[in-house]
């Protein structure tokens, strides 16, 4: 047979043989240069592509001459790029004005929008005239605002402002509005979305590149007729850009996403939106950022941990602070200020400082002289301390503490208020919770603060003056409240509501009226119109006989018998049942005057099996206006508490119910006038009144606060029906849940939201 040969042109003759032994020898170079021709053309071709451009370098080309890659880039320059609507004067001539150097920074605001019809349009133009005057005001001598930019969306590259900032000089800084309106059709703003999410989840480019930005916020135009409720798609859009560019920002949200009825009050909520923009931007000026510890400056949560649930706690920054410092500290110190008394520092003090006084011992006898050693109930740095802040807690002085709960989160994000807000009318994001005085005289088996609290039965502290408390826990809460402008959800409109305080519970932890002047501390709030409820724990009889009128005076109930109140309070006072006996006695006198509330928390095993004809005697007793029947809420175990709770401890709502129903029939036995009035499921919490807030068969368990202040600022005597609210709303009676239809409910698990469109595909919402 003929030897075989192949040819590759009539001048380059190979044998097979040979062309086999090449390619065994060399192979690997072989491979090795194909692959490089083919990346460097992958890498010509994609040179159009900023995304790629950007970040994409190849990994085993070595660097091109400088004359070849110059022209590789001139032929991308070189092109004509797309062209832009610029509505409020990107590319204007610069002035001599423009030139001149005022400062040392300079924040470019620009707003983007969209608009179908033209409604969003105007609306922005408008938006963007009132920022303008208002950034030159927030100007100094090393901050300046160059003009607000209008830019709509569907003219710009995405590329050049949602992939990285603009390039620009080096003293320039970039802040993003964004006003959307609503469709429920195909429009730019399906393209932008797409374009936000392609980006966030490009694996080339980094998962935060907008992280440059000072910051962003939105505000979605919607129409409550065709989408009611968020869930059904009210401002589904401008939510959904809120959430991808807190992800591409990591977490920059500068202010809450705004939302507005383009019918109603869109207008209005727009220009709330925009003061609170303005804060935000005079903040930024005056300090160069969001802030420490504030959650849009993206240092306290995940970028992409956007649906947080309403009862996950955000760890703040000065609880990371707290975190590290525990860290340090020995094992098993967290104990009650009874037990860690050697390791405070005790202080000869100054003659002219307070000296011991005992201000709760309910005895005839005489007291012993007081000593002349006075320390802080709570000093700085002490395992006390570090407990209390790492629980969320800032420490007022020495002995006060202010804390936002997660029903105020809650309130903020438009998922609902406490059983206040069903009951008395009270919005949670408006509360707040604070004390005077952070120590106790019982170790409740429920308490939240698994025993960290200090304790005592006589007040041997510094005391700290009213007004120094009440600046501080006001400036402690307004500083919470600041942290949870960059959550995922927070309302503008509620983030707005929520820097008035309208509202002070007393009953955060501690025993408030242990505190000596808790009257002049209550004065202060209401001067300021702040609505006070005050909760004790009935073993401070002297006090409370003393203490000046409140909105609402409450008194723990937490057992019906002597014995079960010594194993669920654990009180300190040895004569423990006569003062709560006292404190009952001293309500009865008080119902008259002002309004008062029995405060029973139920814990399996302790005070809810067959105690509800003992719990009647006691109201016979004290005659409350109002009965509040709450479950106990599980705060996991604790050593140091003693208590051993799990979750068998806690009741069931329908054993609440069971309880209440009994509580009311024995009551109707005893010849009392109450009746089950209102109830908020969510809390497990019932509220059993009096018919004295019974009106033509309605319930008016609701407060009238401006009335309250009248009748406190008159001088004159008045009773709780003098300030009387209007008729407890439907849904908040007993029976009917007591959520508020106008918030969001959230279901953990085992639902599934529905979203509704119009079927007949009209522009909405703009």
């Amino acid at each position: 047979m003929a030897e075989e040969t192949w040819m590759f042109g009539p001048w380059l003759p190979f044998e097979l043989a040979d062309i086999v032994a090449v390619w065994h020898e060399y192979r690997i170079p072989i491979l090795l240069s194909t692959f490089t021709a083919l990346m460097i053309f992958r890498t010509v071709l994609h040179l159009r592509s900023p995304r790629e451009k950007l970040l994409y370098t190849p990994p085993i080309l070595p660097p091109l001459p400088a004359e070849k890659e110059s022209l590789l880039y001139d032929k991308r320059v070189s092109e004509e790029k797309v062209p832009r609507r610029i509505v409020g004067g990107l590319k204007k001539k610069k002035s001599s004005e423009d030139t001149l150097q005022v400062g040392d920074r300079k924040i470019q605001v620009l707003v983007f929008f969209s608009s179908l019809t033209g409604t969003t349009e105007k609306k922005a133009k408008a938006f963007l005239e009132g920022l303008a005057k208002s950034t030159k005001n927030l100007e100094d001598s090393t901050t300046t605002f160059p003009d607000p930019q209008l830019l709509d969306l569907s003219y710009i590259d995405y590329d050049d402002y949602f992939i990285t900032p603009p390039k620009t000089d080096t003293e320039t800084q970039f802040f993003y509005l964004l006003l959307l309106p609503t469709y429920n059709i195909d429009t730019v703003l399906d393209n932008f979305l797409e374009h936000l999410q392609e980006t966030h989840n490009d694996f080339r480019i980094d998962t935060a590149p907008l992280s440059p930005l000072l910051g962003y916020s939105v505000f979605g135009f919607g129409d409550r007729e065709g989408w009611p409720t968020e869930e059904e798609g009210f401002c589904s859009q401008a939510r959904e850009v809120d959430k991808w560019m807190a992800k591409l920002t990591g977490r920059k949200r500068a202010f809450p996403l705004g939302m507005g009825d383009s019918k109603t009050n869109a207008m209005q909520r727009l220009e709330e939106w925009k003061e609170g923009v303005e804060d935000v931007l005079g903040h930024i000026a005056s300090t160069g950022g969001l802030g420490e510890g504030v959650v849009g400056s993206g240092d306290a949560v995940e970028s992409d941990v956007e649906d947080l649930d309403e009862e996950d706690e955000v760890l703040f920054e000065e609880q990371k602070v707290a975190q590290r410092k525990t860290k340090i500290q020995k094992k098993d110190v967290l104990n009650d200020l009874e037990d860690i008394g050697s390791t405070l520092n005790k202080p000869m003090v100054d003659p002219s400082e307070p000296l011991e006084v005992d201000f709760t011992t309910y005895s005839k006898k005489a007291r012993a002289a007081p000593t002349t050693i006075v320390k802080e109930m709570v000093p700085k740095n002490s395992p006390t301390y570090n407990a209390l802040t790492k629980q969320g807690y800032s420490i007022v002085g020495s002995h006060s503490g202010v804390k936002i709960c997660r029903w105020t989160k809650s309130a903020l994000r438009g998922r609902g208020s406490c059983y206040k807000y069903s009951f008395y009318g009270i919005a949670s994001h408006q509360c707040m919770e604070t004390t005077p005085s952070l120590s106790c005289s019982n170790k409740c088996v429920f308490c939240w603060r698994h025993g960290t609290n200090p304790v005592g039965t006589t007040w041997r502290w510094v005391v700290d003056p009213p007004d120094m408390i009440f600046a501080g826990v006001k400036a402690g809460h307004y500083q919470k409240i600041k942290m949870m402008r960059g959550v995922p959800g927070v309302r503008a409109e509620r983030f707005a509501e929520a820097m008035r305080i309208r509202h002070c519970a007393l009953s955060l932890v501690g025993e408030p009226i242990f505190y000596p002047h808790i009257n002049e501390f209550t004065a202060m709030l209401h001067a300021e119109h702040i609505s006070s409820f005050l909760v004790c724990n009935a073993q401070h009889p002297d006090q409370l006989a003393t203490l000046k009128p409140v909105t609402q005076l409450y008194v723990s109930i937490d057992a019906s018998n002597k014995e079960s109140l010594r194993k669920i309070d654990r009180p300190l006072h040895r004569d423990f049942w006569e003062r709560f006996n006292r404190c009952l006695e001293i309500l009865r006198e008080r119902r008259f005057e002002q309004r008062t509330v029995f405060r029973l928390t139920l814990v399996k095993g302790f005070n809810i099996e067959d105690e509800a004809e003992g719990y009647a005697a006691l109201v016979e007793k004290g005659l409350p206006c109002f009965v509040e029947v709450k479950g106990v809420t599980y705060c996991g175990t604790s050593s140091s508490a003693g208590a051993g709770l799990t979750m068998q401890n806690v009741p069931f709502y329908e054993e609440v119910c069971a309880f209440v129903e009994a509580l009311n029939v024995a009551l109707e036995k005893r010849g009392l006038k109450y009746g089950i009035a209102a109830e908020h499921a969510h809390s497990c919490c019932i509220l059993i009144a009096s018919e004295r807030f019974k009106k033509e068969g309605k319930w008016h368990t609701r407060i009238d606060y401006e009335k309250f202040f009248e009748c406190l600022e008159s001088g004159e005597k008045f009773t709780p029906e003098d300030y009387m609210g209007p008729e407890t709303p439907e849904w908040a009676t007993w029976g009917n849940g007591g959520f508020d239809p106008r918030d969001e409910r959230v279901f953990r698990k085992g639902k599934n939201k529905v979203a509704l469109t119009d079927s007949q595909g009209e522009v909405m919402g703009e």
